[in-house]
């Protein structure tokens, strides 16, 4: 955890931020604030600015205007308190590389040039390894793991870094149901340890029922902080008349067409 106190203890702070790629504006007048143990779901279309968004706190995207501060310091420094699981994971099927070996991959950041893992490294490997319940999988290859198990070693490589803030980009898009649930109780029971958690999804399940707080992007940012999804919030950021149907399971956001169309 950290050892020091950022001003007003947000983990992040946007103010009046705007974003995007040579003159195209992705992320328009962004304000956000990330306090600790939130639980975020950040949802919207496709193209708009979910992933830009977790690029410009990892310090990977350079504003074009506004503020960003990530645990009081530029992202470029603060990103080190920052765990991150990506939409996708390439990996060669052929490597020879064990589970832990990849998690481990997770405790190379500060280290010198041939720097050895220490017996604190080990330990939080390990113990990573047993919040994401693959400890009894340690020494089999990343090849012979299912999509969702795969999933999980990455999430619990980025928890070896002993981050803060925790970023997921779509961590279940290609993953069955089961995989699915599994990993949508593994991120609720990291955030009860203590973790912060901002998550990019499209599943509804996820927004309706593990999150603490909604947040609607489509280059404009709709976030008042609570659980609850407004008809409101999902008209300004899909652009269009929808409806939440949120009685039971499961879930789902459906636009509302006129016939024929």
């Amino acid at each position: 955890m950290l050892d020091h106190i950022h001003k007003n203890n947000y983990l992040v702070e946007i103010n009046q931020l705007n974003a995007g790629y040579n003159h195209d504006i992705v992320l328009s007048d962004i304000n956000l604030t990330i306090n600790p143990n939130d639980f975020i779901g950040l949802i919207g279309p496709n193209g708009g600015g979910k992933t830009t968004l977790l690029k410009v706190v990892l310090g990977l995207l350079a504003p074009q205007s506004g503020t960003i501060r990530v645990m009081g310091q530029s992202p470029q420094e603060g990103r080190r308190h920052i765990g991150y699981v990506p939409q996708f994971t390439v990996f060669d099927h052929d490597f020879p590389i064990t589970v832990e070996e990849v998690v481990k991959m997770g405790r190379l950041s500060g280290k010198r040039l041939f720097q050895s893992f220490t017996k604190e490294d080990h330990d939080i490997v390990q113990e990573k390894l047993a919040w994401v319940d693959l400890l009894e999988h340690k020494d089999r290859a990343l090849r012979e793991l299912s999509g969702g198990q795969r999933q999980r070693v990455y999430i619990a490589r980025a928890l070896a870094t002993e981050p803060e803030l925790l970023l997921l980009d779509e961590p279940t898009i290609s993953v069955d149901y089961d995989s699915r649930t599994k990993i949508y109780d593994l991120l609720h029971m990291i955030n009860q340890r203590g973790v912060t958690i901002l998550l990019v999804s499209h599943d509804l399940n996820v927004i309706s029922i593990y999150v603490k707080s909604v947040a609607c992007l489509n280059r404009d940012l709709h976030y008042h902080g609570e659980k609850e999804i407004t008809k409101e919030m999902l008209q300004a950021t899909y652009r269009c008349p929808v409806e939440l149907i949120a009685h039971g399971l499961p879930h789902r956001v459906l636009a509302e067409h006129k016939e024929g169309r």
